[in-house]
């Protein structure tokens, strides 16, 4: 039987086969040796790397809780502060408007004065220290109800700013507040906890996120806003209470000076009065003496007439002479002389005249006008007369009309009290 013919190795590549198979076991091996070693290390360094990963985490969220902590404190303290500040400027509010209400007689009384003495007539109508002091009781009067209206309006829109700032304290406290609680659960969190478990795309970064600085400026922009309301608050209670005082003291003052002023303009027009009267009788009979200066003028002027007439005649006269004898003699020559000098007389007689015929219209003026002012000023004594009757309805003082006495010592105290608090938070 004939066997198949097939190929066969030699001894050699036979050893040779065996020999390289042992040397890729070995090496093989010595590769999975490597393998497993690095595979070792990189498990221990994985476990030590994900322990203090997990330390270092829960480390932050432990400081991240204390910051919160500290300032949710912050915030408490600078939201009761604001609690308080805001019950005492509504006490201040009460005291401000019982403080308008109390200026209205002293502006009633002064507009009255002012309009009984706006009936003087022609230029007696002046502004005259009476009228300053009445206008300015009325200013007074006036203007402390509007500053006092104005610090109502200031320590309601100050109410409101305290309002809006205690709602953002308590908008951050809130949140604060609910960071922490989910901070202090991330803690509590532990590898089998039956919460834990595995969340799609967990380092997304959420939007409206904020740095750790804009979260801190942000609550201290909070708190700092809070505490300079709450100051201003303070000043605003201060200049409040000076203004309810200020206004009583001027108020006062200004009826003395205008009772003052009016009696004196009393005895000036008093005085004034003797003086026109006098002047009444200097300019009559000035005026008399003026008349006849006048009528002495126009007859000089008339008197020098004749001397022109006869001067002009002689030389009109001698230029229908004759040949050679019409000559500039000196008689030419006087006449000439004699004319211009009558004509410059005549000239200045005529100037005089119409300045002597102006000052005595002035003085027909003067006198009318002084009959006028007599007529005037007595009216006017009548008038201020009637205004010092009229300020008699003005008690001798404002104060007891003016909510001043026991509240503004309560209210000093409270200046003080929180003048110490506010330089404690500062």
């Amino acid at each position: 039987m004939a066997m198949k013919p097939c190929q066969k190795f030699s001894v050699s590549d036979w050893n040779t086969n065996n020999q390289l198979l042992c040397n890729t076991a070995e090496n093989e091996r010595a590769i999975s040796h490597d393998v497993r070693q690095e595979a070792q290390m990189l498990r221990n360094e994985t476990f030590i790397q994900t322990k203090w990963d997990e330390q270092d985490t829960r480390t932050r969220l432990t400081n991240r809780s204390e910051d919160i902590r500290r300032w949710i404190d912050n915030l408490e303290k600078g939201l009761h502060d604001v609690n308080i500040e805001i019950e005492a400027l509504k006490l201040v509010k009460d005291e401000a408007e019982r403080a308008v209400a109390a200026t209205s007689i002293p502006l009633e009384v002064s507009k009255e004065c002012l309009t009984m003495r706006d009936g003087r007539r022609s230029n007696d109508l002046v502004r005259d220290p009476v009228e300053i002091q009445l206008q300015c009781e009325m200013e007074t009067s006036g203007k402390a109800q509007q500053v006092l209206q104005k610090s109502v309006q200031q320590i309601f829109e100050q109410l409101c700013l305290l309002q809006e700032a205690r709602q953002q304290l308590e908008f951050d406290l809130q949140n604060k507040k609910e960071a922490l609680d989910i901070d202090m659960t991330c803690l509590n969190f532990e590898l089998f906890s039956p919460e834990v478990s595995l969340k799609p795309n967990s380092t997304r970064v959420p939007s409206g996120s904020t740095t750790p600085q804009q979260w801190e400026q942000f609550s201290h922009y909070n708190l700092n806003r809070a505490l300079e309301e709450v100051k201003a608050s303070v000043h605003l209670r201060e200049a409040t209470m000076v203004s309810i005082a200020q206004a009583s003291n001027e108020l006062e003052a200004q009826r003395v000076a205008a009772n003052f002023a009016l009696r004196k303009r009393e005895h000036e027009l008093k005085r004034t009065l003797d003086e026109l009267l006098w002047q009444q009788k200097n300019t009559k009979t000035e005026v008399e003496e003026m008349e006849a200066d006048v009528r002495a003028l126009e007859e000089d002027l008339m008197a020098k007439m004749a001397p022109l007439k006869l001067a002009q005649t002689r030389l009109e006269t001698r230029t229908y002479r004759p040949g050679a004898d019409l000559c500039r003699d000196q008689a030419q020559y006087g006449l000439t002389d004699e004319v211009q000098q009558l004509e410059r007389t005549r000239n200045e007689l005529k100037q005089k005249l119409a300045q002597s015929q102006s000052t005595l219209n002035v003085l027909y003026t003067q006198f009318a006008h002084i009959n006028d002012e007599i007529a005037c000023k007595t009216h006017s004594l009548t008038l201020e007369k009637h205004v010092l009757e009229i300020r008699h309805r003005l008690s001798p003082s404002l104060e007891k009309s003016l909510p001043l006495t026991e509240d503004n010592h309560s209210m000093s105290e409270i200046l003080t009290h929180f003048k110490t608090q506010h330089s404690d938070l500062e």
